[in-house]
């Protein structure tokens, strides 16, 4: 396969999954923003999470100054100058489809066009009449379409193998992002009279619900959510789709299936990457420390997929 054609292949479920990501971000930053901050705040600072975690807080108080939270929303879904919003990541998604549009099925195609024409209907219309937690969802909806369409109608050949890489290196650097901004914003140390508290149940369980891991904690474990415990399902349960040793498995047999030398740097990363989460206690993440632990691993990942980039979507 030619390498610009994996690259928009790859890129076009990459973006698709940001959009998806950043949905399920913005829609947990809203919905916590809206209760009683308990004297720490406004709940702006909830709202300012998503630009704290996809780096865009500078740009967003250069161009809009203080926080407020329509402009941050308006920002962080619908603005078209804004290269981290969701209406930019959507345009990115349909571009790439639209290279690629004689690999990929009519079906997935039609998907992800019609997505793109929706959204600029929603942009139109602004947040105010949409509704922002309709928007999230709908954008979780199109993603979750779009995702059924693939897997239904593809064949297993490459096309499918580099669109599962850009799903999966994308999922698997918000999970680890998610996890470690919901950690530090509840503080470094955590005692287990702080675990009790209500806060602490709202913001792990926000975070849970973000990642549609809820209801598989509630099912694996008794009790409220803990950093332990939370930290092992989203870290190290090969059974959850969205915790990180689910997406290196997924990236690791994708990467094997791919023909060719050059591709050996990626893969060889990637069963490194495997292995360490296979045999690695939640107990030796804590001891390490949950931060530098997360910090580290969402290095490593960027590695990844800039040795997948290396190895397969240069154009020469």
């Amino acid at each position: 396969m030619l390498s610009r054609t994996a690259s928009d292949l790859y890129w076009m479920s990459r973006y698709l999954e940001r959009a998806e990501n950043l949905a399920r971000m913005l829609d947990v930053s809203y919905s916590l923003s809206l209760m009683p901050q308990d004297g720490r705040g406004d709940g702006l600072d909830e709202l300012a999470m998503p630009l704290l975690i996809t780096g865009t807080l500078d740009e967003y108080l250069e161009r809009h100054g203080p926080l407020h939270a329509e402009r941050m929303l308006h920002f962080f879904a619908l603005d078209a100058s804004n290269p981290g919003s969701i209406y930019c990541c959507l345009q990115a998604a349909r571009s790439n489809a639209h290279a690629v549009r004689g690999r990929i099925t009519a079906d997935m195609w039609e998907n992800i066009n019609a997505t793109w024409l929706e959204m600029r209907g929603i942009a139109e219309q602004g947040l105010g009449r949409y509704g922002i937690s309709r928007f999230c969802e709908w954008v979780k909806e199109r993603s979750h379409l779009f995702r059924g369409a693939t897997f239904g109608t593809i064949m297993r050949g490459e096309a499918y193998r580099f669109i599962r890489l850009g799903t999966f290196i994308e999922r698997a650097d918000n999970t680890l992002r998610l996890l470690d901004a919901r950690y530090e914003m509840l503080g470094e140390e955590i005692d287990e009279l702080e675990e009790r508290t209500a806060r602490s149940y709202y913001q792990w369980s926000a975070l849970l619900r973000a990642l549609s891991s809820f209801e598989a904690f509630a099912e694996i474990y008794r009790g409220s959510p803990r950093t332990r415990k939370v930290a092992e399902l989203l870290l190290l349960r090969p059974d959850v789709p969205r915790s990180l040793r689910a997406c290196m498995e997924e990236l690791n047999l994708m990467l094997a299936g791919l023909p060719g030398e050059n591709g050996r740097p990626a893969q060889r990363l990637a069963a490194e990457l495997d292995a360490r989460l296979r045999y690695t206690s939640i107990d030796e993440v804590l001891d390490e420390g949950l931060h530098a632990w997360l910090t580290d691993f969402i290095l490593l990942v960027r590695q990844l997929g800039n040795t997948i980039h290396t190895s397969y979507l240069e154009v020469a």
